[in-house]
């Protein structure tokens, strides 16, 4: 019964607690998806409201969570989608960017393949290629890597 009473002495407290859980909980297992962390801002300004006493009482402080949580959701929503979705642009990182290859299979911007280092990879034309079509047996260059599919463009002349 004490952790009760505990609870119920220290309203603020127990939505810091709240909240800070939530956002482990949105961080370990769901990986900044959203609903937990929509909750977690709720219950983090709901405590600092009880803790300057602007609210008080439980129906009013529940309440403001769940006004808080949907208003945070509305506006926080797609912006989040937008960041989750940008995915950091094109793979800068590989060796075999800048790299000049045979192209074994007709290139287009919606495929193609190259060959490489005596493996066939899967390409398409990058966004910065002039042209709109690069033949089987002509070289190409590579521009850029996204996942396992290589982004050429045509050889400057």
């Amino acid at each position: 019964m004490e952790i009760f009473e505990l609870i119920n002495a220290n309203h603020d407290r127990f939505f810091y607690v709240l909240a800070g859980t939530s956002f482990i909980l949105e961080l370990s297992l769901l990986g900044l998806s959203g609903p937990l962390l929509f909750f977690a801002i709720a219950s983090l300004v709901t405590a600092l409201l009880i803790s300057v006493g602007l609210i008080s009482g439980w129906e009013v402080e529940i309440l403001v969570v769940g006004v808080l949580t949907v208003l945070i959701a509305l506006l926080l929503w797609k912006p989040l989608k937008k960041f989750q979705n940008s995915g950091g642009g094109a793979d800068t990182s590989s060796d075999m960017i800048g790299r000049e290859v045979k192209v074994s299979k007709d290139i287009t911007a919606e495929g193609g393949a190259i060959r490489y280092s005596g493996i066939d990879w899967q390409a398409r034309l990058d966004a910065s290629a002039n042209e709109a079509f690069i033949a089987a047996g002509e070289q190409c260059i590579i521009a850029s890597v996204n996942g396992n599919i290589m982004l050429v463009k045509e050889t400057p002349p």
